[in-house]
Protein backbone atom coordinates (compact mmCIF):
# COMPACT_ATOMS: atom_id res chain seq x y z
CA UNK A 1 0.00 0.00 0.00
CA UNK A 2 1.18 3.25 -0.73
CA UNK A 3 2.39 6.02 1.92
CA UNK A 4 1.11 9.97 1.94
CA UNK A 5 2.11 12.57 4.86
CA UNK A 6 0.30 14.99 6.85
CA UNK A 7 0.05 18.82 5.28
CA UNK A 8 -2.24 20.04 7.64
CA UNK A 9 -4.24 19.35 11.05
CA UNK A 10 -7.06 21.30 12.10
CA UNK A 11 -8.84 19.84 15.57
CA UNK A 12 -10.03 16.49 14.21
CA UNK A 13 -9.35 16.98 10.69
CA UNK A 14 -6.40 16.02 9.07
CA UNK A 15 -5.52 16.40 5.53
CA UNK A 16 -2.89 13.61 3.78
CA UNK A 17 -1.30 14.43 0.57
CA UNK A 18 -0.53 11.03 -1.63
CA UNK A 19 1.81 11.77 -4.55
CA UNK A 20 -0.12 8.23 -5.90
CA UNK A 21 -2.50 5.41 -5.62
CA UNK A 22 -4.82 7.77 -3.39
CA UNK A 23 -7.33 5.89 -1.07
CA UNK A 24 -10.59 5.23 -1.02
CA UNK A 25 -13.46 6.77 0.85
CA UNK A 26 -14.60 5.01 4.21
CA UNK A 27 -10.74 3.87 3.97
CA UNK A 28 -8.72 4.06 7.30
CA UNK A 29 -4.94 5.24 7.00
CA UNK A 30 -2.93 4.39 9.83
CA UNK A 31 -0.42 7.28 11.09
CA UNK A 32 3.31 6.37 11.51
CA UNK A 33 3.59 7.66 14.65
CA UNK A 34 4.49 4.77 17.20
CA UNK A 35 0.46 4.37 18.03
CA UNK A 36 -1.09 3.55 14.52
CA UNK A 37 -3.14 6.52 14.59
CA UNK A 38 -6.36 5.97 12.75
CA UNK A 39 -7.64 8.31 10.12
CA UNK A 40 -10.72 7.77 8.38
CA UNK A 41 -10.85 9.50 4.88
CA UNK A 42 -13.87 11.26 4.78
CA UNK A 43 -13.89 12.59 1.06
CA UNK A 44 -10.91 13.25 -1.57
CA UNK A 45 -9.57 16.72 -2.38
CA UNK A 46 -7.75 17.59 -5.91
CA UNK A 47 -3.99 17.13 -6.07
CA UNK A 48 -4.05 14.09 -4.17
CA UNK A 49 -5.03 15.14 -0.76
CA UNK A 50 -7.27 12.87 1.60
CA UNK A 51 -9.37 14.89 3.86
CA UNK A 52 -9.50 12.86 7.12
CA UNK A 53 -11.12 12.82 10.64
CA UNK A 54 -9.13 10.87 13.47
CA UNK A 55 -11.50 8.54 14.84
CA UNK A 56 -9.98 8.86 18.09
CA UNK A 57 -8.94 12.46 18.33
CA UNK A 58 -5.46 11.60 18.87
CA UNK A 59 -2.95 14.61 19.47
CA UNK A 60 0.09 12.28 18.51
CA UNK A 61 -0.07 13.56 15.12
CA UNK A 62 2.23 16.57 13.35
CA UNK A 63 2.61 17.88 10.02
CA UNK A 64 4.86 15.53 7.41
CA UNK A 65 4.36 12.62 9.34
CA UNK A 66 4.20 9.27 6.95
CA UNK A 67 0.39 8.02 6.92
CA UNK A 68 0.47 4.48 5.70
CA UNK A 69 -3.39 3.38 3.71
CA UNK A 70 -4.95 0.01 5.17
CA UNK A 71 -6.66 -0.91 2.18
CA UNK A 72 -9.68 -1.42 4.44
CA UNK A 73 -12.39 0.77 5.97
CA UNK A 74 -13.59 0.46 9.74
CA UNK A 75 -14.86 -3.10 10.85
CA UNK A 76 -16.76 -4.57 13.49
CA UNK A 77 -16.91 -8.33 14.93
CA UNK A 78 -19.93 -10.80 13.70
CA UNK A 79 -20.82 -14.12 14.68
CA UNK A 80 -21.82 -15.93 18.14
CA UNK A 81 -18.88 -14.67 20.00
CA UNK A 82 -20.41 -10.93 19.20
CA UNK A 83 -23.07 -11.64 21.19
CA UNK A 84 -23.50 -10.46 24.60
CA UNK A 85 -20.40 -8.11 24.16
CA UNK A 86 -20.32 -4.23 24.21
CA UNK A 87 -18.36 -2.60 21.04
CA UNK A 88 -17.13 0.89 20.28
CA UNK A 89 -17.41 2.71 16.96
CA UNK A 90 -14.44 0.91 16.04
CA UNK A 91 -15.70 -2.86 16.98
CA UNK A 92 -13.45 -2.79 20.21
CA UNK A 93 -14.80 -4.45 23.05
CA UNK A 94 -15.74 -1.67 25.62
CA UNK A 95 -16.76 -4.66 28.41
CA UNK A 96 -13.65 -5.32 30.61
CA UNK A 97 -13.71 -9.02 29.34
CA UNK A 98 -11.31 -10.43 27.18
CA UNK A 99 -10.89 -9.32 23.52
CA UNK A 100 -12.29 -11.29 21.28
CA UNK A 101 -9.85 -14.08 18.61
CA UNK A 102 -8.51 -13.28 15.51
CA UNK A 103 -10.00 -15.53 13.48
CA UNK A 104 -13.96 -13.77 14.69
CA UNK A 105 -15.17 -12.42 10.68
CA UNK A 106 -15.51 -8.65 10.75
CA UNK A 107 -17.47 -6.77 8.72
CA UNK A 108 -17.21 -3.07 7.01
CA UNK A 109 -19.63 -0.71 8.93
CA UNK A 110 -20.05 1.60 5.75
CA UNK A 111 -20.27 -0.98 2.98
CA UNK A 112 -24.03 -1.32 2.05
CA UNK A 113 -25.22 -4.61 1.00
CA UNK A 114 -27.11 -5.19 -2.01
CA UNK A 115 -31.18 -5.21 -2.01
CA UNK A 116 -33.50 -7.60 -3.51
CA UNK A 117 -35.31 -6.58 -6.15
CA UNK A 118 -37.60 -9.23 -5.53
CA UNK A 119 -38.28 -9.16 -1.40
CA UNK A 120 -42.10 -8.53 -0.81
CA UNK A 121 -43.67 -7.99 2.73
CA UNK A 122 -45.28 -10.84 3.76
CA UNK A 123 -48.42 -10.37 6.34
CA UNK A 124 -47.49 -8.21 9.35
CA UNK A 125 -46.78 -9.97 12.52
CA UNK A 126 -47.53 -7.45 15.51
CA UNK A 127 -44.89 -8.22 18.59
CA UNK A 128 -46.18 -7.82 22.12
CA UNK A 129 -44.51 -5.60 24.13
CA UNK A 130 -46.65 -5.57 27.26
CA UNK A 131 -46.44 -2.12 27.68
CA UNK A 132 -50.46 -1.00 27.07
CA UNK A 133 -49.93 2.59 25.91
CA UNK A 134 -47.96 1.43 22.57
CA UNK A 135 -49.75 -1.98 21.89
CA UNK A 136 -53.09 0.25 21.56
CA UNK A 137 -52.16 3.29 19.31
CA UNK A 138 -48.49 2.12 17.76
CA UNK A 139 -48.80 -1.53 17.29
CA UNK A 140 -45.20 -3.25 17.40
CA UNK A 141 -44.84 -4.71 13.69
CA UNK A 142 -42.05 -7.03 13.16
CA UNK A 143 -39.92 -5.10 10.59
CA UNK A 144 -41.79 -1.38 10.63
CA UNK A 145 -40.33 1.36 12.73
CA UNK A 146 -41.36 3.18 15.50
CA UNK A 147 -40.28 6.50 17.34
CA UNK A 148 -40.24 7.52 21.21
CA UNK A 149 -39.83 11.33 20.83
CA UNK A 150 -39.74 13.96 23.96
CA UNK A 151 -37.83 16.53 25.62
CA UNK A 152 -35.03 15.69 28.40
CA UNK A 153 -35.75 13.81 31.32
CA UNK A 154 -39.78 12.91 30.32
CA UNK A 155 -38.86 9.12 29.98
CA UNK A 156 -37.34 8.09 26.61
CA UNK A 157 -34.39 6.46 27.89
CA UNK A 158 -36.71 4.12 30.39
CA UNK A 159 -39.76 3.33 27.77
CA UNK A 160 -36.95 1.91 25.71
CA UNK A 161 -35.37 -0.38 28.62
CA UNK A 162 -38.72 -1.44 29.41
CA UNK A 163 -39.42 -2.55 25.61
CA UNK A 164 -36.07 -4.55 25.62
CA UNK A 165 -36.55 -6.25 28.59
CA UNK A 166 -40.10 -7.00 28.09
CA UNK A 167 -39.33 -8.26 24.20
CA UNK A 168 -36.10 -9.84 25.19
CA UNK A 169 -37.67 -12.02 27.62
CA UNK A 170 -40.10 -13.60 25.24
CA UNK A 171 -37.15 -14.50 23.33
CA UNK A 172 -38.41 -13.50 20.10
CA UNK A 173 -34.98 -12.27 17.40
CA UNK A 174 -31.84 -11.02 18.67
CA UNK A 175 -31.76 -7.57 20.27
CA UNK A 176 -29.18 -4.09 19.11
CA UNK A 177 -28.54 -1.59 21.39
CA UNK A 178 -26.72 1.49 20.02
CA UNK A 179 -26.33 4.25 22.49
CA UNK A 180 -25.65 7.03 20.25
CA UNK A 181 -24.30 9.97 21.96
CA UNK A 182 -26.14 9.81 25.19
CA UNK A 183 -25.29 9.42 29.01
CA UNK A 184 -22.61 7.15 29.93
CA UNK A 185 -24.52 6.04 33.17
CA UNK A 186 -27.70 5.27 31.22
CA UNK A 187 -25.94 2.38 28.98
CA UNK A 188 -24.39 0.95 32.38
CA UNK A 189 -27.76 0.43 34.02
CA UNK A 190 -28.93 -1.13 30.50
CA UNK A 191 -25.90 -3.75 30.63
CA UNK A 192 -26.71 -4.45 34.65
CA UNK A 193 -30.12 -5.07 33.89
CA UNK A 194 -29.62 -7.10 30.92
CA UNK A 195 -27.37 -8.77 32.79
CA UNK A 196 -28.96 -9.71 35.86
CA UNK A 197 -32.34 -11.03 33.81
CA UNK A 198 -30.08 -13.21 32.13
CA UNK A 199 -30.90 -10.98 28.79
CA UNK A 200 -26.62 -10.60 27.62
CA UNK A 201 -27.11 -14.04 25.50
CA UNK A 202 -29.76 -12.20 23.15
CA UNK A 203 -28.02 -9.04 23.08
CA UNK A 204 -25.56 -7.07 21.07
CA UNK A 205 -24.39 -3.63 22.30
CA UNK A 206 -23.04 -0.67 20.62
CA UNK A 207 -21.82 2.65 22.92
CA UNK A 208 -20.43 5.82 21.29
CA UNK A 209 -21.70 7.94 24.28
CA UNK A 210 -21.66 11.69 25.15
CA UNK A 211 -17.87 11.55 26.28
CA UNK A 212 -16.74 11.06 22.75
CA UNK A 213 -16.23 12.59 20.00
CA UNK A 214 -18.44 13.70 17.14
CA UNK A 215 -16.93 10.99 14.62
CA UNK A 216 -17.34 8.25 16.99
CA UNK A 217 -20.73 9.10 17.56
CA UNK A 218 -21.37 9.28 14.20
CA UNK A 219 -20.49 6.07 13.22
CA UNK A 220 -21.82 3.87 16.26
CA UNK A 221 -25.08 3.77 14.50
CA UNK A 222 -23.66 2.59 11.19
CA UNK A 223 -21.28 -0.40 13.43
CA UNK A 224 -24.64 -1.28 15.19
CA UNK A 225 -26.70 -1.54 12.05
CA UNK A 226 -23.60 -3.59 10.20
CA UNK A 227 -23.55 -6.04 12.64
CA UNK A 228 -27.26 -6.60 12.58
CA UNK A 229 -27.20 -6.82 8.71
CA UNK A 230 -24.89 -9.69 9.11
CA UNK A 231 -27.24 -11.26 11.78
CA UNK A 232 -30.15 -10.81 9.47
CA UNK A 233 -28.21 -11.78 5.68
CA UNK A 234 -26.03 -14.38 7.23
CA UNK A 235 -27.51 -16.18 10.32
CA UNK A 236 -30.91 -15.59 8.77
CA UNK A 237 -32.22 -14.20 12.05
CA UNK A 238 -35.05 -11.27 12.46
CA UNK A 239 -33.77 -8.02 14.67
CA UNK A 240 -34.90 -6.17 17.23
CA UNK A 241 -33.05 -2.98 17.33
CA UNK A 242 -32.35 -0.32 19.53
CA UNK A 243 -31.35 3.34 19.07
CA UNK A 244 -31.42 6.10 21.88
CA UNK A 245 -30.80 8.79 20.37
CA UNK A 246 -31.51 9.53 16.84
CA UNK A 247 -31.15 13.14 17.16
CA UNK A 248 -27.70 12.71 18.98
CA UNK A 249 -26.70 11.13 15.56
CA UNK A 250 -27.72 14.34 13.68
CA UNK A 251 -26.27 16.51 16.37
CA UNK A 252 -22.90 14.76 15.77
CA UNK A 253 -22.75 14.92 12.55
CA UNK A 254 -23.42 18.35 12.53
CA UNK A 255 -20.57 19.01 14.66
CA UNK A 256 -18.69 17.44 12.03
CA UNK A 257 -19.71 19.79 9.31
CA UNK A 258 -18.85 22.30 11.54
CA UNK A 259 -15.47 21.24 12.19
CA UNK A 260 -15.13 20.91 8.01
CA UNK A 261 -16.26 24.36 7.06
CA UNK A 262 -19.29 23.43 5.17
CA UNK A 263 -21.90 26.04 4.95
CA UNK A 264 -24.90 24.75 7.22
CA UNK A 265 -28.86 24.47 5.83
CA UNK A 266 -31.57 27.02 6.82
CA UNK A 267 -32.66 25.25 9.79
CA UNK A 268 -28.97 25.63 11.10
CA UNK A 269 -28.12 22.08 10.39
CA UNK A 270 -26.10 20.23 8.49
CA UNK A 271 -26.19 20.66 4.71
CA UNK A 272 -26.35 16.90 4.25
CA UNK A 273 -28.78 16.42 7.12
CA UNK A 274 -31.59 14.44 4.60
CA UNK A 275 -28.82 12.15 3.40
CA UNK A 276 -27.50 11.80 6.73
CA UNK A 277 -30.41 10.46 8.35
CA UNK A 278 -31.36 8.32 4.97
CA UNK A 279 -28.27 6.40 4.86
CA UNK A 280 -28.61 4.99 8.42
CA UNK A 281 -32.42 4.36 8.06
CA UNK A 282 -32.70 3.16 4.49
CA UNK A 283 -30.31 0.15 6.23
CA UNK A 284 -32.54 -0.53 9.59
CA UNK A 285 -34.78 -2.53 6.31
CA UNK A 286 -36.20 -6.29 6.46
CA UNK A 287 -35.13 -8.92 3.13
CA UNK A 288 -36.37 -12.46 2.07
CA UNK A 289 -33.27 -13.33 5.10
CA UNK A 290 -35.07 -11.67 7.82
CA UNK A 291 -36.33 -8.69 9.16
CA UNK A 292 -35.00 -5.54 11.45
CA UNK A 293 -37.73 -4.17 13.59
CA UNK A 294 -36.56 -0.65 14.77
CA UNK A 295 -37.30 1.25 18.06
CA UNK A 296 -35.35 4.38 17.94
CA UNK A 297 -35.82 7.33 20.75
CA UNK A 298 -35.58 10.81 19.69
CA UNK A 299 -34.48 13.68 21.52
CA UNK A 300 -36.64 17.16 21.44
CA UNK A 301 -34.76 20.21 21.77
CA UNK A 302 -36.49 22.79 23.68
CA UNK A 303 -39.56 20.45 23.82
CA UNK A 304 -40.09 22.04 19.74
CA UNK A 305 -41.38 19.02 17.63
CA UNK A 306 -41.32 21.32 15.03
CA UNK A 307 -37.46 21.04 15.24
CA UNK A 308 -36.45 20.08 11.41
CA UNK A 309 -34.13 17.33 12.51
CA UNK A 310 -36.89 15.92 14.68
CA UNK A 311 -39.57 16.47 11.87
CA UNK A 312 -36.85 14.39 9.28
CA UNK A 313 -36.17 11.74 11.67
CA UNK A 314 -40.36 11.44 12.07
CA UNK A 315 -41.09 11.23 8.39
CA UNK A 316 -38.57 7.65 8.50
CA UNK A 317 -41.25 6.42 10.83
CA UNK A 318 -43.91 3.96 10.61
CA UNK A 319 -45.44 4.96 14.46
CA UNK A 320 -44.59 7.92 16.84
CA UNK A 321 -44.73 7.82 20.51
CA UNK A 322 -45.27 11.84 22.02
CA UNK A 323 -43.98 11.81 25.31
CA UNK A 324 -44.62 15.54 26.77
CA UNK A 325 -43.41 17.41 30.14
CA UNK A 326 -46.83 18.12 30.93
CA UNK A 327 -47.99 14.90 30.66
CA UNK A 328 -45.18 13.88 32.97
CA UNK A 329 -45.99 16.88 35.83
CA UNK A 330 -49.13 15.34 35.93
CA UNK A 331 -47.26 12.45 37.40
CA UNK A 332 -48.85 9.87 34.66
CA UNK A 333 -46.15 7.50 33.47
CA UNK A 334 -45.22 6.60 31.27
CA UNK A 335 -45.61 10.09 30.64
CA UNK A 336 -47.63 9.56 26.34
CA UNK A 337 -49.21 12.61 24.68
CA UNK A 338 -52.11 10.67 23.55
CA UNK A 339 -53.49 13.17 21.18
CA UNK A 340 -49.58 13.58 19.18
CA UNK A 341 -49.03 10.01 19.38
CA UNK A 342 -49.98 8.26 15.92
CA UNK A 343 -49.44 5.17 13.86
CA UNK A 344 -49.71 4.42 9.96
CA UNK A 345 -49.97 0.88 10.73
CA UNK A 346 -53.23 1.39 13.08
CA UNK A 347 -55.56 -0.34 10.38
CA UNK A 348 -58.27 -2.82 10.09
CA UNK A 349 -56.04 -5.03 7.92
CA UNK A 350 -52.89 -5.11 10.90
CA UNK A 351 -54.67 -4.80 13.82
CA UNK A 352 -58.08 -6.29 13.28
CA UNK A 353 -61.67 -4.87 13.18
CA UNK A 354 -62.26 -4.78 16.62
CA UNK A 355 -59.10 -3.49 18.07
CA UNK A 356 -59.18 -0.40 15.13
CA UNK A 357 -62.90 0.33 15.84
CA UNK A 358 -61.70 0.42 19.63
CA UNK A 359 -58.87 3.19 18.45
CA UNK A 360 -61.24 5.32 16.50
CA UNK A 361 -63.68 5.41 19.35
CA UNK A 362 -61.04 6.38 22.06
CA UNK A 363 -59.29 8.92 19.81
CA UNK A 364 -62.59 10.40 19.40
CA UNK A 365 -63.01 10.69 23.95
CA UNK A 366 -59.16 12.34 24.23
CA UNK A 367 -59.91 14.79 21.59
CA UNK A 368 -63.27 15.54 23.24
CA UNK A 369 -61.47 15.38 26.69
CA UNK A 370 -58.94 17.66 25.17
CA UNK A 371 -61.87 20.44 24.06
CA UNK A 372 -63.53 20.11 27.23
CA UNK A 373 -60.68 21.26 29.67
CA UNK A 374 -60.88 25.13 28.92
CA UNK A 375 -64.16 25.11 29.41
CA UNK A 376 -64.06 23.06 33.14
CA UNK A 377 -61.38 25.34 33.87
CA UNK A 378 -64.20 28.22 33.66
CA UNK A 379 -67.17 26.39 34.36
CA UNK A 380 -66.93 23.42 36.12
CA UNK A 381 -67.16 19.60 34.75
CA UNK A 382 -70.97 20.08 36.95
CA UNK A 383 -72.03 22.54 34.30
CA UNK A 384 -71.21 20.27 31.73
CA UNK A 385 -74.37 18.01 29.67
CA UNK A 386 -74.99 14.58 30.94
CA UNK A 387 -73.06 13.57 27.57
CA UNK A 388 -70.52 15.43 27.84
CA UNK A 389 -69.91 14.76 31.15
CA UNK A 390 -69.86 10.72 30.59
CA UNK A 391 -67.33 11.33 27.62
CA UNK A 392 -65.23 13.50 30.08
CA UNK A 393 -65.35 10.61 32.70
CA UNK A 394 -64.56 8.00 30.18
CA UNK A 395 -61.19 9.96 28.64
CA UNK A 396 -60.29 10.59 32.69
CA UNK A 397 -60.46 6.33 32.81
CA UNK A 398 -59.07 5.83 29.96
CA UNK A 399 -55.94 8.28 30.86
CA UNK A 400 -55.77 6.29 33.89
CA UNK A 401 -55.87 2.91 32.41
CA UNK A 402 -52.71 3.69 30.01
CA UNK A 403 -50.43 4.59 33.05
CA UNK A 404 -48.15 1.64 34.23
CA UNK A 405 -45.39 0.65 36.46
CA UNK A 406 -42.21 -0.54 34.75
CA UNK A 407 -40.15 -3.54 35.54
CA UNK A 408 -36.99 -1.54 34.33
CA UNK A 409 -38.12 1.26 37.50
CA UNK A 410 -38.84 -1.71 40.35
CA UNK A 411 -35.40 -1.49 41.78
CA UNK A 412 -35.62 2.21 41.89
CA UNK A 413 -38.86 2.54 43.23
CA UNK A 414 -39.80 -1.09 44.98
CA UNK A 415 -43.19 -0.86 42.71
CA UNK A 416 -43.41 -4.37 40.80
CA UNK A 417 -43.73 -3.70 37.21
CA UNK A 418 -46.46 -4.54 35.16
CA UNK A 419 -47.09 -6.83 31.70
CA UNK A 420 -50.44 -6.84 29.85
CA UNK A 421 -51.21 -8.88 26.99
CA UNK A 422 -52.53 -7.09 23.79
CA UNK A 423 -55.96 -9.22 24.34
CA UNK A 424 -55.94 -7.75 28.15
CA UNK A 425 -55.55 -4.21 26.70
CA UNK A 426 -58.36 -4.60 24.79
CA UNK A 427 -60.68 -5.92 27.24
CA UNK A 428 -59.86 -2.78 30.32
CA UNK A 429 -60.97 -0.21 26.91
CA UNK A 430 -63.87 -1.66 26.41
CA UNK A 431 -65.01 -2.14 29.87
CA UNK A 432 -64.66 1.88 29.94
CA UNK A 433 -65.54 2.66 26.38
CA UNK A 434 -68.19 0.50 25.46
Amino acid sequence: MSTGYIISIKDLIVRVRFDEDSPQVGELLVAQNGFATQLLVDHLESDGVALCVSVRGDKRLHKAMAVERSGKGITVPVGEQAIGRIFDALGEPLDGLSPLDESVPRKDILKIPKRSANFSISKPEILETGIKVIDFFTPFVKGRKIGIIGGAGVGKTVLTMELINNIAQSGSGLSFFAGIGERIREGHELYETLKENDLLKNTCMFFGQMNENPVQRSLIGMAAVAQAEYFRDEEKKDILFFADNMYRFVQARNELATILDQIPSEGGYEATIFSDIKKLQDRLSSNEHGSITSAQTIYVPADDLSDPAVQMIQHELDSIIVLSRKVAEQGVRPAVDLNRTSSSLLTPDIVGERHYLLSVQVQALLQKHESLKGIIAIIGENELSPADRSDYAKAKQLIKNFTQNMFVMERLNGVPGQFFTREETLKSIEEIVV
